[in-house]
C-alpha cells in the first residue's frame, strides 16, 4: 500500500479538476500534479536511490513541496520533513541520524555557500534541475510497491528536553488520519479548499491527505505563511478555506475579525473550517472565537507519535450551548477520534477512576511504528500497545478527556499537585489578561510555588494584587501564584507553543 495511490488515483479520475494554487493562481491540476511527481520519482530512482531510502524536505511552504512529497512516495521514498525554522546545524544532525540521501530545500533556507554534507544531491525548488525532473523526461508510471507498515513520514520531534527523535509514521498511519478525518472532524468535498498557513512539515501538511482523497483544492498563501489580513482576502477570492491552526494562530485571526468589525456572516465567506490543535485552547478564548467568527471551529488532540488523531471535540460539541455541561466540554479536548482509544493510567499501567487525573494513554492504527534508531525509546514510549503520551488528563462517564498539563509540567507544592492549565484558564478571565503561563519555581520550604507569567492587553494597568483577589475567588488558596512575573510577550516556538522550559530557565537566573 502506497499513499501516492490517492494522487494517481484523483488524477485518473478528475485529471483536469484544478488541484495546486499559489494565492489564487492555479499552478497544477491533478493530473500535473501526479504526472510531474510520477516524473520525480523516475529521477531519484535514477540517481541511485532505492524505496526505503530518505529524503528531506526542508522547505519554507511552497507549491512544489506536494510535487516533491509524493515524486518521493512514488518511489517508494520516506519523506524527513524538517522544521523551516531549525539552523542549518540542527538540520543536519536530522541528516546525519536519518542517514538521508538526497534534500529538497528553498533557496532562502540554505543560501549560496551554505552545505549539507553526506547527502548524495540537493535539489533547490525553484532550480533548472527541479523544473527538468518535474517537467521532461519518461515517468515512472507504476507505484513503488510499499507494505502498509513501511515508514512513509519519518518525523522529527521539537527537540525540548534533548536531541530529537525521529516519529516512524507508516502509510497506515496515515491512511488511517486520513480516513477518520472525514468521520471526526468535517465533511470535505471536491469545492473545498485547505490553506496551509502553519508549517507544511508538520500537521498542516498532513491534512492534505482527506483534502486529496475528495478531490479539493491545495493553495498556498503568496506569503508563504500566516497573515491573517491575507487569509481573509484569499479566502474570498477562492472560496471559504479550511486549515489547521495552532491557538495563537486562531487568536490573531479573531483578532483581525474583531478590528476590521467583520460579522461571523462575513468570516463565513473566507473561512469554512479553522481546526485548531497542538498547544492549550483555553475556554475564554474559543469562546470569544466563536463568539466573533461563528461556528468555524474543531479541536483535535494528537501528537507526532499519533499524528493528528487522538481526541476530537467537534463543531457540534462547541456549538452546543443548551448542554448541561457545555462549559466542561469546552475546557476539554473532546472525545476519542473513530480510529482510537483513549485511556487515562496511573504509573503502573492501571486505569484511574472516572474523573481522576493520570497519564493519557492511545492506542490504535494512527500509533508510531516506533523511534527512528532508538528502541530503548520506543519502549518507553509503548508498552502493550499504548502509546504513552506524556500528557496529563482525565475522563468523564461519556468519554471527555480534559489535559491537565504534560507531566513534566506538573507543580508539586507543600505535597499537594497543582495543574498549571487550571490556573491559566482562571487568569485569563481575569480583566486585562491577554496571554498568560504558570511554571513551577523551586522553593526551599515548599518544594515548588506556582509563578505566572502574565502578559497585559494592550493600555491595561494589572496588579499583582487584583489578580490574586481573582484568583482566590475561583481556586483553592494553595494553587495561587505566589509570583507574577509582567513580561511583553511569552517566548513561543514555530508553531505557537509556549517554551515553558524558558520560562523555567528564567527563574533560575
Amino acid at each position: 500500500m502506497n499513499l501516492a495511490h490517492l494522487l494517481e488515483r484523483q488524477a485518473r479520475q478528475h485529471p483536469k479538476r484544478p488541484a495546486v494554487f499559489e494565492a489564487d493562481c492555479l499552478r497544477a491540476t491533478y493530473g500535473q500534479w501526479a504526472e510531474r511527481s510520477a516524473r520525480l520519482g523516475a529521477q531519484l530512482l535514477a540517481q541511485g536511490l532505492v524505496p526505503g531510502d530518505r529524503v528531506l524536505l526542508f522547505m519554507r511552504n511552497h507549491p512544489r513541496y506536494l510535487e516533491f512529497l509524493f515524486g518521493c512516495w512514488w518511489a517508494g521514498l520516506v519523506v524527513v520533513p524538517v522544521n523551516n525554522k531549525l539552523h542549518l546545524k540542527e538540520v543536519q544532525w536530522i541528516v546525519d541520524n536519518a542517514q538521508a540521501r538526497w534534500a529538497f530545500v528553498t533557496h532562502d533556507l540554505v543560501p549560496d555557500g551554505a552545505v549539507l554534507t553526506g547527502l548524495d544531491g540537493v535539489t533547490e525548488a525553484d532550480s533548472a534541475q527541479a523544473d527538468a525532473w518535474l517537467n521532461a523526461g519518461e515517468p515512472l508510471f507504476a507505484l513503488a510497491h510499499r507494505q502498509a507498515d513501511d515508514t512513509a513520514w519519518l518525523f522529527y520531534t521539537s527537540g525540548t528536553t534533548g536531541r530529537p527523535k525521529g516519529v516512524m509514521i507508516t502509510h497506515r498511519n496515515l491512511l488511517t488520519m486520513g480516513l477518520g478525518y472525514f468521520v471526526d472532524v468535517d465533511a470535505v468535498s471536491e469545492d473545498d479548499a485547505i490553506v496551509y498557513a502553519a508549517p507544511m512539515s508538520h500537521g498542516a501538511g498532513l491534512y492534505l491527505i482527506p483534502h486529496l482523497m475528495a478531490g479539493a483544492r491545495h493553495v498556498i498563501p503568496a506569503s508563504g505563511g500566516f497573515d491573517a489580513a491575507e487569509l481573509f482576502e484569499l479566502g474570498r477570492q477562492v472560496g471559504p478555506l479550511s486549515l489547521f491552526a495552532a491557538p495563537t494562530i486562531v487568536k490573531r485571526l479573531v483578532d483581525e475579525a474583531e478590528v476590521q468589525r467583520y460579522s461571523p456572516e462575513r468570516c463565513a465567506q473566507s473561512f469554512k473550517t479553522i481546526v485548531y490543535g497542538g498547544a492549550p485552547m483555553y475556554a475564554a478564548d474559543i469562546q470569544r472565537a466563536l463568539r466573533i467568527m461563528g461556528p468555524r471551529f474543531v479541536q483535535i488532540y494528537g501528537q507526532g507519535e499519533s499524528p493528528m488523531t487522538g481526541t476530537v471535540l467537534s463543531r457540534a460539541h462547541l456549538t452546543d450551548v443548551q448542554h448541561p455541561q457545555h462549559a466542561q466540554r469546552i475546557a476539554s479536548i473532546g472525545v476519542a477520534q473513530t480510529p482510537v482509544r483513549v485511556r487515562v493510567a496511573d504509573a503502573q499501567g492501571h486505569d484511574v477512576p472516572l474523573g481522576e487525573v493520570g497519564e493519557v494513554l492511545i492506542a490504535g492504527d494512527s500509533v508510531m511504528a516506533g523511534y527512528w534508531r532508538n528502541p530503548e525509546a520506543t519502549a518507553a514510549a509503548i508498552k502493550d500497545g499504548w502509546l504513552w503520551t506524556g500528557d496529563m488528563g482525565s475522563l468523564d462517564a461519556v468519554g471527555f478527556l480534559t489535559l491537565k498539563d504534560r507531566s513534566k509540567d506538573l507543580i508539586i507544592s507543600g505535597g499537594s499537585n497543582i495543574y498549571p492549565r487550571e490556573v491559566e484558564e482562571v487568569l485569563l478571565t481575569a480583566p486585562g489578561v491577554n496571554e498568560v503561563s504558570v511554571v513551577g519555581a523551586p522553593d526551599p520550604e515548599w518544594g515548588e510555588v506556582v509563578v505566572a507569567f502574565v502578559v497585559a492587553d494592550p493600555g491595561a494597568s494589572l496588579s499583582t494584587s487584583e489578580l490574586d483577589a481573582h484568583c482566590m475567588a475561583h481556586i483553592a488558596r494553595f494553587k495561587r501564584p505566589k509570583r507574577y512575573e509582567f513580561v511583553d510577550a511569552l517566548p513561543k516556538n514555530n508553531y505557537g507553543k509556549v517554551l515553558k522550559t524558558e520560562l523555567r530557565a528564567r527563574l533560575q537566573v
